[in-house]
């Protein structure tokens, strides 16, 4: 006899506003311009979104150095450096911006900053794309820290002026309102947006997995590992103190990781596809007799219009 498992859905879960904008801008594309098409990075940080794309003739590429003269380019839901548009149009490339219109409206606000005489400070990872998209978005160099002990090691001392801050939309919640509160300790005239006004659906999944956790003894999230939110919704479990598992899909399930539980919880990163949490489910059914059960939650209303050109 089947072990019984019982299987808690997070609500809500998987695809935001921005990257289904994002893919289907790049479907879109396909259809209006015939293939090849050149996306810059990938379009959102999920494998199986990625080679799906790939199988239907879009081509990923790292430079626009690689995309041939007058060809169509689509940049990513992560958003790109003033530099690399300024690039596209030397090139005679046709651009298709699928930056999130969350991401832009931060790409405007720390230019205005800036306009302002603000030293700008950007909470983030780094490496990330996002990042160095909105890096490039300024004239000057901000400063970026990503922990609180950052905040202490920041070369300020010489400055004299406004100091602003912004964040990359797909942190934690949790952590980036502490850093924040650190930086308003430190400069109590600093401005910036409310940590809740980051993303909806940042704030939305995050909320989702704190009132999972309390159900369950075991959490998947389905994401990619070079998905920042998604090692976000992980990690958030493990605070939570609930064993949890990053996986891209049912593939990565391991039998054992639920010798000692009879209820598990089901989240999806923001870029992972509805398909990918019926396979997990599908998996565990052939393992283990289950039930499955939709946690009450916000249901998400938001939808953006695909770019201009794409609009019929």
């Amino acid at each position: 006899m089947k072990k019984h498992l019982a299987i808690v859905l997070a609500q809500p879960r998987g695809f935001c506003a921005g990257v289904k904008r994002a893919i289907e801008a790049v479907e879109q594309a396909v259809k209006k311009y015939g293939t090849p098409i050149y996306v810059l990075h990938e379009i959102v940080h999920n494998r199986y979104v990625v080679d799906k794309l790939k199988n239907i003739g879009v081509r990923f590429v790292d430079t626009l150095q690689e995309v041939p003269r007058g060809s169509v380019v689509i940049f990513s839901a992560h958003g790109v450096a003033t530099s690399v548009e300024l690039e596209a149009q030397m090139l005679d490339l046709k651009v298709i911006d699928a930056t999130c219109p969350l991401v832009k409206k931060v790409h405007h606000e720390v230019q205005r900053y800036e306009a302002d005489g603000s030293k700008v400070i950007l909470i983030g990872h780094s490496e990330h794309p996002e990042i160095k998209g909105t890096m490039g978005r300024l004239q000057s160099t901000p400063l970026i820290i990503e922990t609180v002990e950052d905040i202490e090691k920041m070369e300020l001392s010489n400055h004299i002026g406004k100091i602003s801050y912004a964040t990359q939309t797909t942190l934690s919640v949790d952590q980036t309102r502490g850093i924040v509160d650190a930086l308003q300790q430190k400069f109590q005239d600093i401005q910036g947006q409310d940590v809740k006004d980051i993303c909806y659906a940042t704030q939305n999944r995050q909320d989702a997995v704190k009132l999972l956790a309390g159900q369950v003894d075991v959490l998947l999230v389905i994401g990619s590992h070079n998905s920042s939110n998604s090692n976000t919704l992980k990690e958030l479990g493990k605070t939570m103190k609930v064993s949890s598992y990053l996986i891209d899909g049912a593939a990565d399930l391991q039998q054992n990781w639920f010798d000692n539980t009879t209820r598990v919880g089901i989240t999806a990163g923001a870029s992972a596809p509805e398909v990918l949490v019926s396979e997990v489910v599908s998996m565990l059914s052939n393992w283990f007799e289950i039930t499955v059960q939709e946690m009450e939650g916000i249901e998400e209303t938001v939808r953006f219009h695909l770019p201009q050109e794409l609009r019929s």
